[in-house]
C-alpha cells in the first residue's frame, strides 16, 4: 500500500474518515517522503531503541518510525484521530496510540509503561507550532532519559534554539535548549510539504541530549531566573534588567558584581555566553541577590 506521507494517500484517509482540520490544534500533515527520510536518519533509531511521537496526526511519521524503531508510543490530543491511527497503523503491533495532552501526561510513568528494557529513546515529532516551546521545555526539564529530540518546528523557532550569542535570534530559549542539548539544524521545509500548507517555512532540528549540562550552576531554577530577567527587555542593558532581581537600592552593588564577573554592566543579554550566565548566577547567589 502507498505510504501515508503522500498527497493521494493522505487525502484518501481524510475522505474515508470524514476528517476536518482544527486550526486551533495546528494540524498540518506532512506529505514529503524526503523530509521523513531526513527526520528518521537524524533520530538514530534501531530495533533496540524506542521513539516517542507527539501529535502523530494521521500517522505519516508514525508509519516510518514503526519501520525504524523497536517500540513507538504516539501521544495524540485529538480524540477524532485515534480511530484513524488505529486503522492505518494496525499492521504495526509495536506501536501504541495514547490519547492525551502531552503537557499533562506523566512522562515518567509513560516511560515505564512503554520503553522499559530498551537501550535508548528519542522524541521524534512534527510539533504543533502554538505549543512548541512548552513541549520542548517539559521534555528537557523533567530530566527524562532521552537520547535525541528530532522535531519539526517553525523555522524561526529552530533558528532561536540553535542561535549563538550576539545575534537577534539568541535569547532565553537558545540558552535553555543549549544548556541541556547540542542543537543541529537538519533541514528547512517549505509549506508545500504539508496538507494544508502553512503560511510559514518549517525546519527540522535535532537536539542531542548532553550527558551533563553545558555549564555547572549552583541551582538550575536560579540560573533560569537570571536568564529570564536578563532578557526581560532586550533593548535594556544587563544592569537595568537585573535590577528587578536585586532591587533599585542595590543597583550600584550589582554593577560592581557584574564587573567582578568580567561582564560590563552596559552589555545586553544577547551578548552573554552560557558560561558568563553561569558565572553571573553563581555570583548573585553568593552575594544574596537571589532569594
Amino acid at each position: 500500500m502507498q505510504d501515508i506521507a503522500t498527497s493521494n494517500r493522505t487525502r484518501e484517509i481524510i475522505r474515508k474518515h470524514g476528517f476536518t482540520f482544527k486550526k486551533s490544534l495546528g494540524q498540518n500533515f506532512l506529505i514529503d517522503k524526503n523530509v521523513l527520510d531526513q527526520i528518521i536518519a537524524a533520530a538514530e533509531l534501531d530495533e533496540t531503541r524506542g521513539a516517542l511521537e507527539v501529535g502523530p496526526g494521521i500517522g505519516s511519521l508514525t508509519e516510518r518510525l514503526a519501520h525504524a524503531a523497536g517500540k513507538v508510543a504516539a501521544v495524540e490530543i485529538d480524540r477524532r484521530l485515534i480511530p484513524i491511527l488505529r486503522d492505518v497503523l494496525a499492521p504495526h503491533a509495536h506501536v501504541s496510540i495514547v490519547q492525551g495532552d502531552i503537557l499533562k501526561t506523566d512522562l515518567t510513568q509513560l516511560w515505564k509503561e512503554q520503553f522499559t528494557g530498551l537501550s535508548g529513546v528519542s522524541v521524534v515529532a512534527n510539533l504543533p507550532y502554538y505549543v512548541t516551546t512548552p513541549i520542548i521545555m517539559k521534555l528537557l526539564e523533567e530530566h527524562l532519559p532521552i537520547e535525541n529530540i528530532v522535531v519539526m518546528v517553525q523555522k524561526e523557532v529552530a533558528l532561536r534554539m540553535s542561535a549563538k550569542p550576539g545575534g537577534k535570534d539568541y535569547g532565553s530559549l537558545s540558552i535553555a535548549v543549549q544548556y541541556y542539548c547540542e542543537p543541529e539544524l537538519v533541514c528547512v521545509v517549505p509549506g508545500k510539504a504539508f496538507i494544508p500548507a502553512p503560511n510559514v517555512d518549517s525546519a527540522v532540528i535535532k537536539l542531542k541530549r548532553r550527558s551533563e549540562p553545558a555549564v555547572s550552576v549552583p541551582d538550575e531554577a536560579k540560573f533560569f531566573r537570571v536568564v529570564q530577567a536578563s532578557f526581560a527587555q532586550r533593548r535594556k542593558t544587563l544592569s537595568n534588567n537585573l535590577t528587578a532581581l536585586s532591587g533599585k537600592e542595590r543597583k550600584g552593588e550589582l554593577a560592581d558584581l557584574l564587573r567582578e564577573c568580567g561582564i560590563q554592566p552596559e552589555r545586553r543579554a544577547e551578548t552573554l555566553s552560557l558560561e558568563e550566565f553561569a558565572r553571573l548566577c553563581e555570583m548573585l547567589s553568593r552575594e544574596g541577590l537571589l532569594s
